[in-house]
């Protein structure tokens, strides 16, 4: 069961495999992975693991992926060695939802499965709701699942359509890029398919805690109709995913439904049923904008932001080690783990690889371990989970600075309380040393001796009188992209 707010580890199942085959000189499916590795994921202190890409892929679809010139030219420029066998093809291009052979079918997922539970980890899979293959059997068994064209449609525009026995079927795509060569288009206002999605997803449920949704905005009504308008008919009464999820929650009641959304379309998804969703927003603001931009972001109501799940790499993403410097990575890492909200761990993420994978491969390039990056990423993960964080109430805290000193604009703070331990967090986002004075909402310190620990670089500060704290707020004088963790007890 997962907790309120989870940390989530994702790991790319193939390429995992293909590692530790390497690394034993042996071979494995998911079934037979030893339990060292096993119990090296519940060290992390993650509540469970996104085992990316499980479902078997389309011969049609790997075919394109081996073929394609551009996707060969970023092979060569990710691994040296490349070789066609390196080519897995995409595990977003799903024959059918039945466990891939190469990882050892539904049996081996199980094993799996019970492994992570065995160490109190959730497993979260895979959903894709806009497209499937083209050689999904659904496609020729149920052509009205898909959004179809004509035989005009085809001769205009053979990259967006192709022919499946009688029909002409769209291939995938969101209204702002090209189609994908390698999918189908389901039609998300067709009865029928919906039925399908939750029959599907009711055996999802089966194998795992929760899944995590591709591109889920594109079934939204407005986006969809957007998008085709032209082909499918009439709007239905129900939302595709109120529908979806509410009978999939009927024989499955704590089922978790993580949403990957844009396009400002979050609150809409959570309304829809939706436990969690992308906060590729905030992930923006780190990358590219100020501290007052993320202050201005985590204005937000607090229980919104307990919907969001918070990355600073997923598979799509770059690296964060190639995107962001050493010290701001760090710095953007203590906001990830501090927040409000779920969290996204990617693979390797720790250990600082600067190398992104393309989800066509099923082998990664060998990169050297940071090993500074991942022992700072130990201490402050198990900081956050000896605190408990998680299960306490957040605050964005009020700052102020000087007539002659606006550099507290560049540090963003807030504060946790859990069963009488207090926290305060302070981040200077910024490539200048910055003051601040940081009001917290602790009144009742008013009066006392207060002591400040930091977690992470283990200081402890001369103690402070609790009224200047509560009346003035706390000073701080932090280096660009340095970071206080603090602990605040009575002296």
């Amino acid at each position: 069961m997962w907790p309120r707010q989870p940390l989530i580890y994702e790991i790319n199942a193939w390429v995992w495999l293909t590692h530790l085959e390497r690394k034993y000189k042996n071979k494995f499916d998911l079934s037979s992975i030893p339990a060292s590795e096993w119990d090296e994921l519940k060290h992390l202190g993650a509540d469970g693991v996104w085992l990316m890409g499980v479902w078997a892929r389309s011969p049609a679809g790997t075919k394109i992926s081996r073929e394609n010139p551009e996707l060969n030219r970023e092979y060569r420029s990710i691994l040296p060695d490349f070789t066609e066998a390196d080519v897995s093809g995409s595990p977003y291009c799903i024959k059918s939802y039945t466990v891939e052979p190469h990882l050892g079918g539904k049996k081996a997922l199980a094993v799996a499965r019970r492994e992570l539970a065995a160490r109190g980890l959730s497993l979260l899979l895979d959903f894709v709701p806009n497209h499937v293959a083209p050689d999904h059997p659904w496609v020729m068994q149920h052509p009205e699942y898909f959004v179809q064209g004509t035989a005009e449609s085809l001769r205009e525009d053979p990259s967006a359509f192709f022919q499946a026995g009688n029909a002409i079927i769209a291939r995938g795509r969101d209204p702002y890029f090209a189609p994908w060569p390698d999918t189908a288009q389901v039609n998300a206002f067709d009865p029928g398919l919906r039925s399908a999605v939750v029959a599907t997803l009711n055996d999802i449920a089966g194998q795992c805690d929760g899944v995590r949704c591709d591109m889920a905005m594109l079934m939204l009504t407005n986006v969809f109709k957007k998008t085709w308008a032209k082909y499918v008919g009439s709007v239905p009464p129900t939302e595709y995913w109120k529908e979806v999820i509410t009978g999939v929650r009927k024989q499955n009641a704590g089922f978790t439904f993580i949403a990957e959304a844009y396009w400002d379309l979050e609150w809409e998804l959570i309304q829809n049923g939706f436990d969690y969703c992308y906060d590729k927003r905030l992930y923006d603001r780190l990358v590219h904008e100020s501290a007052e931009s993320v202050r201005g972001h985590l204005l937000a109501d607090v229980n919104y932001q307990q919907h969001m799940i918070r990355f600073l790499e997923n598979h799509d993403e770059p690296r964060a080690a190639a995107t962001f410097p050493p010290h701001k990575s760090r710095a953007a890492a203590v906001a990830l783990l501090t927040l409000p909200g779920a969290k996204l761990l990617h693979e390797q993420q720790m250990d600082g690889f600067r190398k992104h994978l393309s989800v066509h491969l099923g082998r990664r390039p060998e990169e050297p371990e940071d090993v500074e990056l991942h022992s700072f990423y130990r201490k402050l993960l198990n900081s956050v989970r000896n605190t408990a964080l998680q299960r306490g109430t957040w605050k964005l805290c009020e700052q102020q600075g000087w007539p002659d000193n606006q550099s507290f604009h560049n540090i963003v703070s807030w504060c946790w309380e859990n069963d009488g331990h207090r926290y305060l967090i302070a981040i200077n986002l910024s490539d200048w040393t910055s003051d601040s004075r940081i009001r917290t909402p602790w009144s009742d310190l008013r009066g006392q001796k207060l002591r400040f620990d930091d977690l992470l670089s283990e200081r402890r500060y001369a103690p402070r009188d609790g009224s200047e704290i509560v009346d003035q707020g706390m000073y701080v004088k932090l280096q660009p992209w340095e970071f206080n963790f603090l602990s605040v007890a009575a002296a």
